[in-house]
């Protein structure tokens, strides 16, 4: 396309509005998103899916890629929510489930492919002596507190504000309101009572509510700080609670569903050099079907163990689940390990994170606006600083900012920025921000950079940024 054509196409978009724009090219998935508002509560199956007007009905994807049904093509940052360090089918991955969708899908009986799966998590987490499998990251979190409660014989968790632990009534609240600890609709008072929200990175606070009781069971946190890293966490605050923990007996859970087989082979806890008690495990666990773990120390998860419970005269913890260790999910979850255990596809994907930080506060730069975007490892963040505090793209430090401010948004900026990329070909994940995987390219980064540019200059056409 010549320069005078794409200056007129551009000037063409600019007389729309980017909703307009949106529509325009997404009328099958407007068709559809008009139907499960029929079916689903919202239309979606998942929050983090809500868009305004509608989200994309995607029909396909590879590698790094995936195509909607009105067949347009976007760079995606969802990345199986997290789930797709490897990418959209990886070769290895697609092989494995293929092979064993032929030979069954549901035993409802043990198999091998779970010991060479647990075999293979034990060998890239050396903290996870033992593995219990479930299917979601959710089940995960439930049963690791469980299991701190039955150990200890204690009630109360302490849970930091703003870190998410997936969606059952323990860990409802906190995380994007209701910071207080107070129920969300359909959580009992009594249940979210058993909840103590502390200030996360604040050690005279974590010391004190430590000294204050003696019935706190298990302290839960991200460790690469809340959601991914939105809200950034000092590693020397997680080795002042390592140390806070073991000495009141308080079981120590890292939930690493997202930053696990992530941050590196050995999760956050491998980089950091802490060993928790109990760690949490899924999506990449996985290898992007439904499968998660708790994983930990062997005196811990004996309270699953049936002869080990009677031999210290306790109940064991009941648990069951239909999907546990999932033929399918496991070939797919050890193929996937085997490639992060011996390949640098956990360096790729922290390398080209950094790089495509660098290149959207360039973008942010040259356009003035008063956002950054900022993220360790394999992620980043779109900051858009509702408040415009004075930062600059390539110098905020986020840890100086608390959950308030980072997870302050303004609404129709945040739905705006959204669907902008999604007119230019690029899909970000609802923080906004996504997780990067080992196949994205300099190709990628560069159509991002450029959509960013394109968005912003939309959105300051319509005033909603200066």
């Amino acid at each position: 396309m010549t320069v005078a054509a794409e200056s007129v196409r551009a000037d063409k978009m600019n007389q729309r509005t980017i909703i307009e724009l949106y529509r325009s090219r997404t009328p099958r998935s407007a068709e559809l998103a008009e139907h499960a508002r029929d079916l689903l509560p919202g239309g979606v199956a998942h929050d983090a899916r809500l868009l305004d007007p509608y989200g994309i009905y995607v029909a396909r994807a590879q590698g790094a890629r995936k195509w909607d049904v009105d067949g347009n093509e976007y760079i995606d940052y969802s990345g199986g929510h997290g789930a797709l360090l490897l990418g959209h089918n990886h070769p290895a991955v697609v092989a494995a489930v293929q092979r064993q969708a032929t030979l069954g899908t549901h035993y409802g009986a043990c198999h091998e492919l779970e010991l060479r799966w647990a075999e293979t998590i034990r060998h890239l987490m050396p903290a996870a002596e033992r593995v219990r499998f479930t299917s979601s990251g959710t089940e995960a979190t439930l049963l690791a507190i469980r299991i701190a409660r039955a150990a200890t014989g204690r009630t109360k968790v302490l849970r930091f504000a703003g870190h998410f632990h997936g969606w059952h009534d323990h860990v409802a609240s906190a995380y994007a309101g209701h910071f207080d600890g107070s129920p969300t609709p359909g959580v009992l008072p009594a249940v979210a009572d058993q909840m103590v929200v502390a200030p996360p990175g604040d050690v005279a606070a974590l010391e004190a509510t430590l000294a204050a009781r003696d019935d706190i069971a298990a302290a839960i946190i991200e460790p690469t700080g809340a959601s991914w890293g939105q809200v950034p966490l000092d590693p020397e605050f997680l080795f002042t609670l390592r140390q806070a923990t073991e000495a009141r007996g308080v079981v120590l859970i890292f939930d690493e569903v997202i930053s696990g087989f992530r941050c590196s082979p050995g999760g956050a806890q491998g980089v950091f050099g802490i060993r928790p008690d109990l760690t949490t495990l899924a999506k990449i666990v996985a290898g992007g079907l439904p499968g998660a773990a708790v994983v930990g120390r062997k005196d811990l998860m004996d309270e699953l163990d049936p002869k080990a419970a009677k031999a210290r005269g306790r109940e064991k913890i009941s648990h069951h689940g239909t999907f546990n260790a999932n033929p399918l999910s496991a070939a797919a979850g050890i193929a996937a390990l085997e490639i992060i255990a011996t390949t640098d596809a956990c360096e790729r994907a922290n390398e080209y994170a950094g790089q495509l930080r660098n290149a959207l506060n360039d973008v942010l730069a040259t356009e003035q606006v008063d956002w950054s975007v900022y993220g360790s490892f394999s992620g980043f963040h779109i900051f858009t600083n509702p408040e415009h505090l004075p930062i600059r793209p390539h110098e905020i430090d986020a840890r100086r900012y608390d959950h308030q401010v980072l997870k302050a948004r303004r609404p129709e900026v945040i739905n705006a920025l959204r669907l902008g990329m999604l007119v230019h070909g690029v899909e970000l994940f609802s923080w906004p921000g996504g997780p990067t995987s080992m196949v994205h390219t300099d190709r990628d980064l560069q159509q991002t950079a450029e959509a960013l540019q394109a968005t912003l200059r939309l959105m300051k056409s319509e005033g909603l940024i200066d």
